[in-house]
């Protein structure tokens, strides 16, 4: 690629940048325009942005800011925007969805500094474009947690959510993350979107059962979005049903959890419930 042409540079502030997810064929021309005219590319590793950079045919100097930036790194990096234009990216997509972005944000709100975004490619939404899932209510709740009790207590708060639940997570997890959606949010339809964009992109869809024995069979690479869509107006079920559903919940969760979970998702009375979990338990 040419090294685009420089005419002036960009006034101070903070530029928020979106990258690439996977095909670096679509980064926006007004991306390109910003990285060209800054005075200082803000990223999470300079080895991924560089690349960015290099396959652009721009030359920037570059600030590390991730997770782990200390209150001094921030405040440089606000410093410098009082003086020159500084463009924040991500390793990919748009940064502060799942990054610590919000911060240096808000921090430069706060100080009267010029905060401009420059929107561009997202996982979260090219995933609900292809998942075929309700898309005029949804919850993005960032990563599952790894511990199997955190995902279940996180599955068990978001269970009786009226939209379609959006998560990022990552090969190694995955399948225990269907396995627990199996559990705890029966009868869902799932979409698995992973390497979006990229040349084997995927969207599978399905019950949770289904996709976990899949990926068990065919452990996954890449990044992934995992999709549920929202839950059901279903009839009130059976005896046979709630007993059953108390001790799926059961599995993972403390009588009163299961219980609260169980009636709040059919709207029975909870105190019954935690009674009748009582007896399924012992």
């Amino acid at each position: 690629m040419n090294t685009p042409q420089v005419t002036s540079t960009l006034e101070p502030g903070l530029y928020i940048v979106a990258t690439p997810i996977g095909n670096l064929g679509d980064v926006s021309r007004r991306a390109i325009d910003v990285l060209s005219r800054c005075a200082v590319v803000a990223c999470e590793d300079t080895r991924v942005t560089g690349k960015l950079l290099h396959h652009l045919g721009i030359k920037r100097p570059m600030r590390r800011y991730d997770d782990h930036a200390s209150d001094g790194a921030r405040e440089a990096l606000l410093g410098e925007m009082t003086r020159g234009a500084v463009a924040l990216v991500s390793d990919a997509g748009t940064p502060l969805i799942s990054d610590p972005g919000y911060r240096l944000v808000r921090e430069a709100r706060a100080r009267g500094i010029a905060v401009t975004t420059i929107p561009g490619a997202s996982a979260l939404l090219a995933a609900l474009t292809l998942a075929g899932l309700p898309t005029d209510r949804f919850m993005f709740a960032g990563f599952l947690p790894s511990k199997d009790k955190a995902r279940g207590d996180v599955l068990t708060e978001l269970a009786a959510v009226p939209a379609t639940l959006v998560f990022y997570e990552t090969g190694p997890r995955l399948v225990a993350s269907l396995e627990a959606m199996a559990r705890l949010l029966p009868g869902r339809e799932i979409a698995v979107a992973r390497e979006l964009t990229k040349l084997h992109e995927e969207c599978r869809t399905g019950t949770a059962e289904d996709l976990a024995a899949h990926y068990t069979a065919h452990p996954p690479k890449g990044e992934i979005v995992l999709l549920a869509g929202p839950p059901g107006a279903a009839e009130k079920p059976g005896e046979a049903d709630v007993d059953a559903e108390l001790i799926a919940a059961l599995a993972d969760l403390p009588v009163s959890k299961a219980a609260a979970l169980v009636a709040k998702k059919h709207g029975l009375d909870r105190k019954a419930l935690y009674a009748r979990a009582l007896e399924l338990k012992g």
